[in-house]
């Protein structure tokens, strides 16, 4: 009965996206966050939380423009998964760097600015993405991708990402600047790798897998 139970817990534990395979493969790297320790003022962290998953959902195509958020949507739990095939790029915004012109074929679909409909903490439009972007860019550097952060985010601290692995994010259309405040991950290995994102209870978490 116990080792029933407690199969159950783990059952329970896991994301939802390992349950659904029936078994459970060990990703490369997976690491999470909790948004509801975003910032230690309430408000705030509620901004950094609600612009962390509107980011999200233009990622997986459940927003593609302001008329399409509704905030009790975005909120809600979720499972989105892309993949890479070998040489192929993510970046975090369109803004890129000339050399990885062609390369990239996955990005947010965001600019994080108020046109996009992101919320505002009274000092940045689209204050928390760089929080999404370095979890996004711990994880694809653990799991051995080739990745690239121009501008670290060691201004100020991530809660719960090393410092090492904060990165800048800004994109705002005709300043070079933006392609320089971007992350740029390209799949080095023989096989495609599968990016899944999980949604929880507070609880994001990234995760990188082999792709079949």
């Amino acid at each position: 009965m116990l080792t029933e139970l407690l199969y159950l817990v783990f059952l329970l534990s896991t994301p939802a996206s390992l349950k659904a395979m029936g078994s459970f493969p060990v990703p490369l790297a997976t690491h999470e966050i909790s948004l509801n320790e975003r910032y230690s003022n309430a408000f705030v962290n509620d901004v950094f939380k609600d612009n962390i998953l509107l980011t999200l959902n233009y990622l997986d195509g459940a927003v593609e423009s302001p008329k399409d958020i509704s905030w009790s949507e975005v909120e809600k739990p979720f499972h989105y998964e892309f993949t890479l095939k070998p040489g192929e790029g993510f970046a975090f915004h369109d803004k890129l760097l000339p050399e990885y012109s062609g390369r990239v074929v996955k990005t947010t679909n965001a600019h994080f600015n108020f046109q996009d409909g992101f919320k505002s903490d009274g000092y940045l439009t689209g204050d928390g993405v760089c929080h999404l972007a370095s979890l996004i860019y711990w994880v694809a550097k653990e799991a051995g991708l080739a990745t690239v952060a121009p501008r670290n985010h060691d201004f100020a601290n991530i809660p719960g990402v090393p410092r090492e692995y904060g990165v800048s994010i800004y994109a705002r259309p005709g300043e070079a600047a933006s392609a320089y405040q971007n992350l740029y991950i390209t799949n080095n290995k023989e096989l495609p790798v599968r990016f899944v994102f999980d949604y929880n209870d507070s609880e994001l978490t990234v995760s990188i897998f082999k792709a079949n």
